[in-house]
């Protein structure tokens, strides 16, 4: 269920916001931007998600792997 709610922003904030989200996706944006802070949710949780999802964890792998090798190959 939501709650609509009011609130006052500086005009230079709103700008912004129009501009990056758009006007039909600020409640959304801003509700993302607030959940951690308010629902005691914690980056924790959010990391065991992303370990879990073995397909992620395999290309973040290659691209980490791929990453030292450029290092290793690098001039001094």
């Amino acid at each position: 269920m939501h709650k609509r709610m009011t609130i006052t922003l500086d005009e230079a904030v709103y700008e912004g916001l129009y501009r990056t989200v758009g006007k039909r996706r600020m409640s959304q944006f801003i509700e993302d931007l607030l959940r951690p802070h308010v629902l005691g949710t914690s980056l924790d949780e959010g990391y065991r998600a992303m370990a879990a999802d073995q397909a992620r964890e395999a290309e973040a792998h290659a691209w980490c792997n791929a990453l030292a090798g450029d290092v290793a190959d690098a001039a001094r």
